[in-house]
């Protein structure tokens, strides 16, 4: 009898990691379909983020499709920041280790900023880089065209 009240917080918590894994599998399966739709995409447990030509739609991973989604330009961008601890940090020169870890785009008005939450540095800055070198494009392109 007390060996079996022993194991039950065991049992729980392997049931608990078993759901954790199927409800992480449905959101990854969900991502997976809507994906597809876009260039480049990236998933993470904090947010999904697709790029189709100069569009950005990001937003939150459910077990059915993202929702809260939300879908700029990179024509509307001024800038990007990596944003580390919630401080300013370079692209560059990233910290190895920090925690709130977000890509902030800064627009014009009406929306001064949106914030694309992501869990690794490494990955934030990958697609900072990426992005900048498009929105860099972007605007010699559209130099040299007259615009």
């Amino acid at each position: 009898m007390e060996r079996g009240l022993l194991w039950l917080p065991l049992l729980a918590v392997f049931f608990w990691l078993a759901w954790s894994g199927w409800n992480e599998y449905q959101k990854v399966e969900a991502y997976g379909n809507w994906a597809k739709q876009f260039d480049r995409a990236k998933y993470d447990i904090y947010a999904v983020l697709g790029q189709k030509n100069d569009e950005l739609t990001w937003g939150k991973p459910t077990r059915s499709e993202p929702v809260d989604l939300k879908t700029f330009s990179l024509k509307d961008v001024q800038s990007i920041r990596l944003l580390v601890n919630n401080q300013v940090a370079d692209l560059e020169t990233p910290p190895s280790k920090g925690r709130a870890i977000a890509l902030e785009f800064i627009l014009g008005e009406p929306t001064p900023s949106l914030q694309v939450p992501f869990t690794e540095i490494r990955l934030a800055v990958k697609w900072g880089k990426f992005l900048q070198e498009e929105l860099q494009k972007n605007r010699e392109w559209g130099v040299g065209s007259g615009e």
